[in-house]
Order: structure tokens, then C-alpha cells, then sequence
């Protein structure tokens, strides 16, 4: 390929609405154009860097046995309903109407349509297991797109679904899936933790995120320093607290707090420490009003809170509703003889008595007050998020909390969609038996984007070898020049025979001009052939990476160069 009868229209400065850094360098290196929001059109050199993220995954997806077919982004709505997720899945999922006035939805995930698909094969268990995949274009109406491709509303995934006739076997499908993740994302040349994760609107038992690390990322991770536990933040255990039994505290008894609503507020006029508070949060989960307490220097984590409540959504109370159920404003809630449907406490306040809390009256708090005696707990149950120093709960090392990007998902289904879409088969008694079903997820064009925010520097994206759309760019710095047009060819060809995919950038431009190009684009690897150069028989060659400069000599070049390569892959293996 010639970059000058190629399409690559780089930039000086990148929109001012990419706010992360692989949003503006996939801009600037002319491989995206926006559309509308969240909808991006793919340029050559986009194109050619997801084609080799497909590539991956296609290979270690055939490897581990799974089969390749593509469905139909337009889903029927009746699926939906089977599934029981057509309103659970809420506002990202795209409905509309045909001609026919058929309900329908743009697919964001493809577990209904898959499962009803293998219902209508799949009649015995000689035809278990099976592992079907495709990478499709998929449509999530986000309320924000934004980041690029990070968050968009259209993006390219694979998406591979498992079939198995009984838990063991589902157990050995997970697991080969799990592996061949672990090799894509290695092949691949990221930095990447494998975290437990909370299975969200796929539903199921049991998940884990593969997350790539990076300051951007949005998702946090709790990852322990000295064993191999983490977990995304939604899902990280808190260990219980040590056992103990409190002596109770004197009666409760309310003390003026006047304007104080925050538990900084009121630890500062108190002289208490927030340690010592008790924050009462009001939610509605299915219509009902429900309570959650944590302590004052604690955050409720609300994935924890739903998953307890088993609940398809849970939403804070406003201010107004606040006042309707404590009589108060926001601020002064608090657990005794609060009218709720549910009343649960984070598991680390069963440990101590004797807390601050609202009194359910303006500018009013109480003092000394028991869970065990003045409130009617429905539970206690693990509600807060962890956080930087809490024991591991594997092996009581420290906690990290990183942050990540999540590229690929992993799901346990179990029998959640073959049972509410009656996706049976026959066992070796002639029985009929649920299959049990596992969902894999890997975000393709977003592997795109999570690569350069873990890979770049101040002149533009440093592609790990595997990801770039061309690992070489030979650069003629005198076009102009009959021997360095004709030397140029010559490499090109020699390259080619090697068996790289190489740009030669044979443009009439500046070397400046040139250089810069080469640096946004991302090539790991970037030869420079000049006058000054060929009049020494040499041509300059850079990693990079480490920007380091070397001299390749012309007349044993491939030996030279074959060593130099050499020396750029084990750097990036490094």
C-alpha cells in the first residue's frame, strides 16, 4: 500500500469534543469520523485495526471449538417478550415499528435470538456441546455516548453463546472460553486483569470482566496486592466484620443539628468522627420504599443493594419523597421507626452499637442508638463498596483499587433463557431436559480504543505489533530523488516478500511533515530512506516505542533487519 493513494486524513488537532486521548489520536490518525453521537464511520486504517482484532479472535475462537454464524441485527419484539427483558432491558434498547406495525428492536446483545435459534436444531444430547459465535454490528441507545468508541451507541462485538446439557459441562464451556479470552488479550499485546463481575441486564449466575488497565478507564477494580483476587467494584466482597457482642448503648435521646445535612456537617458540629454516623439512604425497588444504612465513611454500592433485593431496578427517593416517608427534609432520615418495606444494614454495623443517625425530624439527629434494639432490621447483608486498604477477601492482603476498560465479558446463564423460551432437548432416557446456556462477550471496536488509552505518547498511539493497522512504514524522506525512489521500491518489495504489511510513504511532503504522520499513525516499526542515508548504504530504522534509532545496512539488509524486528517484538513481550 502507497500512502499516497491511500485515504488517511490526519489532523494537527484533534475535535473539541473528544475528550480521551484514543478518541482525539483516533481523529487526528484519520481512522474515525463521527457521524452522529456515539455513531462512527471507519476509515481505512480503522478498519484494517479491527480487522486484525477479528482476526484474533477468530482464531482463538475456532481454536476453542467454537462455530462462526452471523444473525440478524432486527429482532422481532415477541423474543424479547419470551425472555421477559423487552421493558426489563430498558431505554438503550432501540424499538421500533415495521410497516406491518410488528414490534421490533435494534440488537444489542443476541441471546434471545440465538437461543430460539438452536431450540428449533437442537433435539439430542449427541448434539451437545455447542458453541456458536458471530462479530456483528450492535446498537445500545446510551443516554450519554461519549469517549469515542469507548461508549458508543454502535459498535462491533463478538458475541459467542454455549450450549451444554448439564452444569458440568456448562462449567467445562466456561472455562474453555475463559482460556481462549485470556489468549486473545495476550495475543494481543494489552495489559489486562480478569475481574468477577455482576452479570447486569445479561442476567445469570456468575461473570467475569477482562478489564485493561488504564487511568482513564471508567470501571474501578478492587485488586488485591498480594494474591491473584479481583473483582469489579459492583460485585467486590466485603469481608464481615470479627465477631462481637456490643454492650447496648443508654436510650436514644435527639439532639439539635440545625442546617446540618451532610455527614461531614454534622460530624463537625457533633465533634464526632464519620466513622461513628450512620447514613440512612431511602430507594423505591419495585414501587416499594426500602432503606439501606452504611456507615458515615462508607459508600453504598446500589449493584450490591439490588442484587439482594433481587430487584429489576433501584432508584433513590427524591427529596420530596424523602420528606413524604420521614416527615423530614433530606438530610435527617434516619432507621428508627421508619416506615419502609425493607430495612437492611451493611453487615459492618452489627459489629458496634451506640450510632448517630436521623431523627426523622428537621434539624434533629439521635444519639446512642442500637440496631439490634430501636430499629426493626430486615437484614444485615454485605451493602458497601470495598475500598483502597480493606483486607482481601481471599487472603486478607490489601485492596488496590485500579481502574479498567472493559473488553470482554463471560457469563454463567445457566437455564435463564432456555427456560423462559422452553429450549429443551432429549437426554439418553428420553427425557426432556432445559439446556444450560453461557454468553461470551468481546468489545472489538472497543479493544480499539482501550489499546491506544494504554498505549501512546505525546506524538500519537504506540500499536502493540498485533493491533496496528501496519506494523512497517517505510518513509522515502526524497521523493524527489530517482536512486531513493528506485531504493525504495526495492525494500518495499523485499518487505513485502517477508511477508509485512507495509505502507510506503511515498508522498510528496517534508520529512517534518512525514515524521509526525508516522508517529500519530502508530506503526511499531518505521524505516527512513534519504540522499544522506543511501549515499552511506544504509537505511535509519526506529522502534517506536523506545524511540531508539538504529542504522540498517542496505547491502545485507534482511539479516539486519530480521534482528532489529526481533529486538522490537521482544520489547513489546518485555
Amino acid at each position: 500500500m502507497r500512502w499516497s493513494r491511500s485515504y488517511i486524513p490526519t489532523l494537527k488537532e484533534a475535535p473539541a469534543d473528544a475528550e480521551v486521548i484514543s478518541h482525539q489520536l483516533l481523529v487526528r490518525a484519520g481512522m474515525i469520523r463521527k457521524l452522529a453521537a456515539g455513531i462512527y464511520s471507519y476509515l481505512p486504517l480503522g478498519l484494517k485495526a479491527l480487522a486484525r482484532v477479528e482476526r484474533v479472535v477468530r482464531e482463538e475462537m475456532d481454536r476453542a471449538g467454537a462455530q462462526e454464524i452471523l444473525l440478524p441485527a432486527v429482532q422481532p419484539a415477541d423474543l424479547w417478550l419470551e425472555s421477559g427483558r423487552w421493558e426489563q432491558y430498558g431505554k438503550e434498547l432501540l424499538r421500533f415499528r415495521d410497516r406491518n406495525q410488528r414490534d421490533a428492536c435494534l440488537g444489542p446483545t443476541h441471546e434471545e435470538v440465538v437461543t430460539d435459534l438452536v431450540r428449533g436444531e437442537v433435539r439430542s444430547y449427541r448434539q451437545l456441546p455447542l458453541i456458536l459465535y458471530q462479530i456483528q454490528t450492535k446498537f445500545r441507545d446510551e443516554i450519554r455516548p461519549r469517549f469515542g468508541l469507548m461508549r458508543g451507541r454502535e459498535f462491533i462485538m463478538k458475541d459467542a453463546y454455549s450450549f451444554d446439557r448439564d452444569a458440568d459441562g456448562a462449567e467445562e464451556s466456561y472455562r474453555i472460553m475463559y482460556e481462549a479470552y485470556q489468549r486473545v488479550f495476550s495475543r494481543l499485546g494489552l495489559n489486562y486483569r480478569v475481574v468477577e463481575a455482576d452479570s447486569g441486564a445479561i442476567g445469570g449466575t456468575f461473570s467475569h470482566e477482562f478489564m485493561v488497565l488504564a487511568h482513564t478507564g471508567e470501571d474501578l477494580i478492587a485488586a488485591c496486592a498480594a494474591c491473584s483476587y479481583a473483582a469489579n467494584l459492583e460485585r467486590a466482597e466485603v469481608l464481615p466484620p470479627d465477631a462481637a457482642d456490643p454492650a447496648p448503648p443508654p436510650p436514644p435521646r435527639e439532639i439539635s443539628t440545625p442546617g446540618r445535612h451532610t455527614v461531614e456537617e454534622v460530624g463537625a458540629f457533633l465533634q464526632a468522627p464519620a466513622r461513628d454516623i450512620v447514613k440512612t439512604l431511602l430507594f423505591f425497588a419495585g414501587g416499594k420504599p426500602v432503606a439501606a444504612l452504611v456507615r458515615g465513611d462508607r459508600e453504598l454500592n446500589e449493584t450490591k443493594l439490588k442484587r439482594f433485593l433481587d430487584a429489576a431496578e433501584v432508584r433513590l427517593a427524591s427529596p420530596a419523597e424523602v420528606t413524604a416517608l420521614t416527615g423530614a427534609p433530606p438530610g435527617f432520615a434516619g432507621p428508627v421507626n421508619l416506615p419502609v418495606a425493607a430495612l437492611l444494614a451493611d453487615r459492618e454495623l452489627a459489629a458496634r452499637e451506640g450510632w448517630i443517625t436521623g431523627a426523622n425530624k428537621a434539624d434533629t439527629h439521635l444519639l446512642n442508638v442500637s440496631l439490634a434494639r430501636d430499629v426493626s432490621l430486615t437484614a444485615y447483608a454485605d451493602l458497601r463498596s470495598l475500598g483502597a486498604g480493606d483486607p482481601c477477601p481471599r487472603c486478607r492482603g490489601p485492596i488496590r483499587i485500579l481502574r479498567g476498560i472493559e473488553v470482554g465479558h463471560v457469563f454463567k446463564l445457566g437455564l435463564k433463557y432456555s427456560r423462559s423460551m422452553n429450549a429443551v432437548f432429549l437426554d439418553e432416557a428420553g427425557r426432556e431436559q432445559h439446556l444450560v446456556m453461557g454468553c461470551y462477550g468481546i468489545g472489538v471496536s472497543r479493544i480499539l480504543a482501550a489499546a491506544i488509552e494504554q498505549n501512546h505518547d505525546e506524538n500519537g498511539i504506540l500499536f502493540p505489533p498485533p493491533l496496528a493497522p501496519f506494523p512497517l512504514i517505510l518513509a522515502n524522506l526524497d521523493p524527489r530523488s530517482g536512486s531513493c525512489a528506485a531504493k525504495a521500491e526495492d525494500l518495499y518489495r523485499l518487505l513485502k516478500d517477508e511477508g509485512l504489511d507495509v505502507l510506503l510513504d511515498d508522498r510528496d511532503e517534508r520529512p517534518g511533515v512525514k515524521f509526525k504522520d508516522l508517529d500519530l499513525v502508530g506503526a511499531p516499526m518505521q524505516l527512513f530512506l534519504g540522499s544522506r542515508s543511501l549515499a552511506r548504504g544504509c537505511v535509519e530504522a526506529k522502534d517506536r516505542r523506545s524511540g531508539l534509532r538504529t542504522e540498517l545496512p542496505l547491502d545485507a539488509f534482511l539479516p539486519a533487519f530480521r534482528q532489529w524486528r526481533a529486538g522490537v517484538d521482544a520489547g513489546w513481550a518485555g
